[in-house]
């Protein structure tokens, strides 16, 4: 089987085993770095109004500043005061599931957001969610 093995490639070999040159790594595929500017605000304590207002203007802010994520922290609803209100069932925290609720009906703020998804465990985990915003190809 030597035999087949022209001068020239021997040759080839032999210096491509002495060489000290790293070889690219095929299987690694040289990825365009997709950092997204990262924005986050926590609704602790906000009233159902005033979040629903504030993380309006916060939606529209960031895609206005081509920031790529948001980090909402609506908190999980163990300290809001739902047991007061003999109306409101004990197990729903006001804003984890109102907020999430007020964006997707709002068509205003839909136009501009690609996707919401849960928080890993690092961000919030159940008591936050991400907002993953449309690129502003607007020039300024």
């Amino acid at each position: 089987m030597n035999d087949n093995i022209s001068d020239k490639d021997k040759k080839d070999w032999q210096s491509f085993v002495l060489s000290k040159d790293k070889l690219p790594n095929k299987d690694f595929k040289a990825q365009k770095k997709n950092t997204l500017k990262v924005r986050s605000i926590d609704l602790h304590g906000y009233t159902l109004e005033h979040a629903n207002n504030t993380i309006e203007e916060f939606i529209l802010k960031a895609y206005e500043e081509k920031v790529g994520k948001l980090i909402v922290v609506t908190g999980k609803g163990i300290h809001s005061n739902v047991e007061k209100d003999p109306y409101v069932s004990k197990d729903l925290s006001i804003l984890k599931y109102s907020v999430p609720e007020f964006i997707n009906n709002n068509q205003n703020l839909m136009r501009v957001i690609n996707d919401i998804q849960d928080a890993t465990i690092e961000d919030g985990g159940s008591g936050a969610f991400y907002i993953f915003l449309k690129k502003n190809r607007s020039i300024k």
